[in-house]
C-alpha cells in the first residue's frame, strides 16, 4: 500500500459524496420525463414503492461490503471469500466492475463536454459573442475534445485530491448549490405560461396505469440505476466510512435524499416542457413520444431560452451550470473507483494515478469522439444496459451468500448496537439474497431481451 486509506470526516460530507455520485444527468433528465412518459404521478408512487423494494437493499449491500472490507472494488469482493474458486470469481466481477466504471465515464465525459460548451455559449451569448456563440453549440469533434479534455481535468483535479480534501470537499460545496440553482429554476418556470399543464401531467396520477407492467419495469430500472449502483461506486465510498456510522440509517437517508432531488428535478424539467410548447416549440417526437434524453437538453430547452428574451441567457447559464454541477459530483464517483484499485495496489501516489488513469480514459473517449456513429450508443448499451444489472446481481449475491452472516451482523453493528432487533435485520439478509437478485434480473431480461 502507497498511502493511507482516507475517510469521510463526517456524516454530510458522506451524505453529499453519495448523493452526488446518485444524482447525475440521467437523474435530473432521465427521471422527469420516464415520469411523464409513463402514467405521470402513478410512475412516481410506484417508483419510490420500488426504490426501497430494490435500490434500498442493493444500496446497503454495497456499503456493507465497502466498510467491512476497507479495500477497492477488486479486493473487497475477492478477500470475503475463504473459497479459491469464489475469491476469483469476486476478483473477476471486481474488475468488471472498474472497467465498466471507466468505460461509463468514457461516454460521460463527452456528454459533460456538451454540458460545459452550452454553459459557455450562455455565457458569450450575454456578452454578445455570436460566432463564438455558434461554434460552441454546433456538434464537432474539436468542439467535443476540448471541452471533454477540459471536464477530465476539472475530474482529475477533485479527485487527486483525495477523500477529504477531494471528493468530500467539492461534494460538500457543489451540492448545496445544485440544489439551489435547482430551486431558483423551478420557482422562475413555474411563472411561465404553459407550467400549470405540467405540473398537472407530473403530479395527478392517472392511477389505472399503476398496474401497467411497462410502467413497472421502467420504475425498477429507474429506482435501481439512479442510486449509481452496480459498478463499485457506493462499495468505494462505503469503505470511506467511519465505523461509528449506522449504515442502514446512512444508506435510507441517501435513498431519501436522492429520491427528493429526482423529483424535485421532475418538478423543473416537466413544467419547463409544456412551457416549451407553450412558446411554440415541438415536444413530442414523430412517434408521438414526449422528447426526452439529449434531444430533450440540446434542443428543446435551448429553444425555450431562446423563447424567452433577454432574460433567456441567464436562465439558460443557470440551466447548464446545474446539469454541469450534476456531471461532475457523478464523475468524481466513477474515477474513484479504478482510481483506488492503482492506488492500493501499486506504489503510485494517488496523484499520479489519477493523471495515469485519468488520461487513458480521456484516450478512450476519443477515440469515441472519432468514430461516434459507431462506437457512442454501443458503449453505452453495453455498460448500462447489459453490464450495470448483471453487476448489480452479484454484489447482490456476495452480500448475501459469500460474507458471513456473522461478520455482516458484525458490521451492521458497528454504529447501530441493536440492529439484531431491528425490522431492518429481520428482512434484509434474506431479501438481498433472493428477492433483489430477482427482481433486478426481472429488469435485465425486461429491458434487454423482451
Amino acid at each position: 500500500m502507497s498511502t493511507p486509506r482516507g475517510q469521510f470526516s463526517s456524516r454530510i460530507g458522506f451524505v453529499m459524496a453519495a448523493t452526488g455520485s446518485a444524482v447525475g444527468l440521467g437523474n435530473i433528465w432521465g427521471f422527469p420525463t420516464q415520469t411523464a412518459s409513463n402514467g405521470g404521478a402513478a410512475f412516481v408512487l410506484v417508483y419510490l414503492v420500488l426504490a426501497f423494494l430494490l435500490a434500498y437493499p442493493a444500496l446497503m449491500a454495497e456499503l456493507v461490503i465497502g466498510r467491512h472490507s476497507r479495500s477497492n472494488v477488486v479486493s473487497a469482493l475477492g478477500d470475503i471469500s475463504k473459497n479459491n474458486g469464489v475469491r476469483k470469481i469476486g476478483v473477476g466481477v471486481g474488475f468488471c466492475g472498474v472497467i465498466v466504471a471507466s468505460l461509463i465515464l468514457s461516454f460521460y465525459t463527452i456528454v459533460a463536454g456538451w454540458m460545459l460548451a452550452y454553459l459557455t455559449e450562455s455565457a458569450t451569448t450575454i456578452v454578445g459573442f455570436s460566432s463564438a456563440s455558434e461554434w460552441l453549440t454546433t456538434q464537432g469533434e474539436t468542439r467535443n475534445l476540448i471541452f471533454g479534455g477540459i471536464f477530465a481535468v476539472l475530474t482529475m483535479s477533485i479527485i487527486g485530491g483525495g477523500v477529504e480534501g477531494g471528493i468530500e470537499k467539492w461534494s460538500s460545496r457543489l451540492m448545496p448549490i445544485l440544489i439551489a440553482l435547482l430551486l431558483a429554476l423551478i420557482v422562475y418556470v413555474m411563472t411561465q405560461k404553459g407550467a400549470t399543464e405540467g405540473l398537472k401531467q407530473y403530479l395527478l396520477p392517472d392511477l389505472g396505469q399503476i398496474s401497467d407492467p411497462k410502467l413497472i419495469i421502467s420504475a425498477l430500472g429507474q429506482a435501481f440505476f439512479s442510486l449509481s449502483l452496480g459498478v463499485g461506486t457506493m462499495l468505494v465510498y462505503g469503505s470511506y466510512l467511519s465505523k461509528d456510522e449506522s449504515l442502514p440509517r446512512l444508506g435510507a437517508i441517501v435513498t431519501v435524499v436522492d429520491i427528493g432531488i429526482a423529483f424535485t428535478a421532475g418538478l423543473l424539467i416537466i413544467p419547463a416542457i409544456y412551457v416549451a410548447q407553450h412558446n411554440g416549440v415541438q415536444i413530442y417526437s414523430e412517434q408521438g413520444n414526449l422528447i426526452a434524453g439529449p434531444d430533450l437538453i440540446f434542443q428543446v430547452l435551448p429553444s425555450l431560452f431562446s423563447s424567452m428574451g433577454a432574460i433567456g441567457p441567464a436562465v439558460s447559464l443557470a440551466f447548464f451550470a446545474l446539469m454541469s454541477i450534476a456531471a461532475v459530483t457523478s464523475s468524481i464517483s466513477m474515477l474513484e473507483v479504478p482510481v483506488s484499485l492503482a492506488v492500493e495496489k501499486t506504489q503510485a501516489s494517488r496523484t499520479k494515478a489519477t493523471a495515469i488513469i485519468g488520461t487513458i480514459i480521456l484516450a478512450i473517449s476519443t477515440i469515441i469522439i472519432f468514430n461516434f456513429e459507431a462506437l457512442f450508443g454501443l458503449v453505452i448499451k453495453v455498460t448500462t444496459e447489459f453490464s450495470q444489472p448483471l453487476l448489480g446481481i452479484a454484489l447482490c449475491l456476495f452480500a448475501g451468500w459469500v460474507l458471513r452472516r456473522d461478520y455482516l451482523l458484525a458490521e451492521l453493528k458497528n454504529g447501530h448496537p441493536n440492529i439484531e432487533n431491528t425490522l431492518f435485520w429481520k428482512i434484509w439478509p434474506a431479501y438481498v439474497r433472493i428477492f433483489c437478485p430477482a427482481l433486478i434480473l426481472l429488469t435485465f431480461y425486461h429491458s434487454v431481451v423482451a
